[in-house]
């Protein structure tokens, strides 16, 4: 389908009110706090990027239900050639996802048109940048006005939302932390300042005050500048100097608005991680992290920052991809498994666990290395202190080709 069809006469929407769409806010530090200033900052950049990054590497994939808790890839469905491969003509799978989460992490919205077969298959996706409406109609469900256009139905769009206060519009982390953001911003915009009109001395060299002044400009300059000749660099550190005519020298230390405005930076990162749940060790800040909590803290990330968006994609394309009679049958789902596995030595001993209790086969274990399968690996043990008593004993009676096999070497 052409998208020119998608803009042409619809069901217009009934009664209900613009949802607010997303732009910018002015912070109390005088900042105006949009998606786009705010990627300036380097910690938001780090924090929106290593979410998009993070899920847009994740293996995607479409299954389908067997029967007995069992699954299969459903590589036949044609929405899975959508998902793995080409979700539109110019993009790649990692870019599509990147540029959504990256969209739902500024703006709070991540919104794809979706193409359809007559049959209502999914055919490509294609994400909109322009800026979007939502209306409410008279059936609950979500209209969209794409710049201005006429709105079209639920059915067309693909919409992932961040939290929502009206459940038709995710809050755009940007404009909910305008405050804290448009301080970061001042701050970064005050020592730029700094750096662009004030002066950093190293020291001053001072003269008796009972001493003439020296009127000679040229004379002041001469000596300035073989001092910084002899003294200057760090190739002439530790030189002794010979000072006359009462003349000492007094180096300048860092003054305590410069100390703040460091420290102040520091906070302005840690703050914005906040925002987002991200550790400090993923953006730089190292104070507190040791090698025997970041492995921890990396966990704690997957767990508790990364799976709620994955939740938030997955269950969007459900709902928007498949049509209601295929979601009984077919299911949408990233593999977090890789990231959640621990060092080496952890994974290892936990292996030999689970192999010697019987919930892990070889094979299972081989998958989970990404390796392959072998002959025979399929094999779940079961502890004998751990059979059921109750169960009949098995036969140990050998059989009549076992019997045969044991005479022919004995004899």
């Amino acid at each position: 389908m052409f998208f020119s069809q998608l803009f042409g006469s619809q069901s217009t929407p009934g009664s209900g009110g613009w949802l607010s769409g997303i732009g910018g806010a002015r912070s109390e530090a005088g900042q105006i706090v949009t998606p786009d200033t705010a990627l300036a900052l380097t910690a938001l950049q780090n924090c929106v990027t290593l979410l998009a990054e993070s899920i847009a590497q994740l293996p995607l994939e479409l299954y389908q239900r067997t029967g007995d808790g069992q699954r299969a890839v459903a590589r036949e469905h044609p929405l899975y050639r959508v998902l793995a491969w080409e979700p539109n003509e110019w993009q790649t799978p990692f870019e599509y996802r990147e540029q959504g989460q990256i969209a739902a992490g500024l703006r709070g919205n991540a919104i794809s048109l979706i193409d359809r077969d007559p049959d209502g298959t999914v055919t490509a996706l294609y994400p909109v940048t322009d800026p979007v409406q939502v209306l409410r109609g008279n059936d609950r469900k979500p209209y969209y006005r794409i710049n201005g256009a006429e709105p079209i139905p639920q059915r067309m769009v693909h919409h992932v939302r961040w939290i929502s206060l009206n459940s038709y519009f995710g809050l755009s982390p940007i404009v909910l932390h305008a405050n804290a953001i448009g301080h970061a911003q001042a701050i970064r915009q005050y020592a730029g300042k700094s750096f662009l009109n004030g002066t950093a001395l190293s020291g001053v060299i001072e003269r008796p005050r009972e001493s003439s002044p020296i009127k000679d400009q040229s004379a002041i300059d001469k000596l300035v500048d073989e001092w910084q000749r002899k003294y200057g660099g760090s190739e002439n550190a530790k030189k002794v100097a010979l000072l006359q005519e009462g003349m000492t020298f007094k180096p300048l230390s860092m003054t305590n608005v410069d100390a703040d405005l460091i420290a102040a930076l520091k906070l302005t990162s840690l703050e914005i991680a906040r925002i987002y749940k991200v550790p400090p060790h993923m953006i730089g800040e190292l104070d507190k992290a040791t090698f025997s909590n970041i492995e921890h803290q990396a966990i704690q990330f997957v767990i508790y920052t990364l799976l709620p968006w994955i939740k938030r994609h997955e269950q969007a394309m459900m709902r928007d991809f498949l049509l209601p009679s295929e979601r009984a049958e077919y299911y949408i789902e990233f593999n977090v498994s890789g990231l959640l596995r621990g060092d080496q030595s952890s994974r290892f001993a936990a292996y030999a666990v689970a192999r010697q209790w019987g919930w892990l086969s070889v094979n299972d274990i081989r998958r989970l290395e990404n390796l392959p399968p072998i002959a025979g690996g399929d094999v779940y043990l079961q502890p004998l202190n751990m059979i059921n008593a109750a169960m009949p004993p098995t036969s140990v009676k050998p059989t009549a080709e076992q019997i045969a096999e044991i005479e022919g070497i004995v004899q």
